[in-house]
């Protein structure tokens, strides 16, 4: 099942690649960085503390990543930054309800998105041993968690200057690379 699902998110890319939709495409790939950046510190965090990451993914998985990242859980956050930045109205200034789009957007993704990871969690697919993050306390999964995803893939996607854009997720890929560089293959913590 892996190699379709592969092919349909290097579909989903190259669609936007030849479209020349380069603010959805970045936006995606920001997306997606935060996603790797935020896995490594929480790997980085069981090392650290030992006793559990923040969240874990179950080994029932094709291939375990880290911690709390298996393959699938990888791909859907390949597709998810591209699926968020194309409901934005082109419009940044647009209200919903009274709330700038952007705001509420970013909200509203965060709430969905974290009542999957209730329901993933509540099938055992998805671990949280803490109890400042756990389904008993959403808000700050929302707050801390996917809120941050989608005001970040926002303000790429929003940048006016495409070289900024460029810089800011090369340089979230560049982090990335160094953190598993040093962290996975030097020190061995994830």
């Amino acid at each position: 099942y892996l190699v379709p699902i592969f092919t349909i998110m290097l579909y989903i890319y190259f669609v936007e690649i030849e479209r020349k939709n380069w603010n959805v495409l970045l936006a995606g790939l920001a997306f997606y960085g935060l996603e790797w950046f935020l896995e490594i510190l929480n790997a980085i965090f069981l090392y650290v503390f030992g006793h559990s990451a923040v969240w874990t993914a179950p080994a029932d998985s094709a291939y375990v990543i880290t911690v709390g990242l298996n393959i699938e859980i990888t791909f859907w956050f390949a597709f998810a930054g591209i699926l968020f930045a194309k409901v934005l109205p082109k419009d940044k200034s647009m209200k919903i309800l009274g709330i700038n789009n952007r705001i509420f957007l970013a909200f509203l993704n965060a709430i969905l998105c974290v009542i999957v990871e209730i329901v993933l969690n509540r099938w055992d697919a998805l671990i949280w041993e803490y109890w400042w993050w756990n389904w008993k306390f959403p808000f700050i999964i929302i707050l801390i968690g996917y809120s941050l995803y989608m005001f970040f893939t926002f303000w790429v996607h929003d940048m006016e200057s495409m070289k900024k854009k460029i810089a800011v997720v090369g340089g979230m890929w560049g982090i990335v690379a160094v953190f598993l560089i040093v962290f996975m293959g030097i020190l061995h913590w994830i």
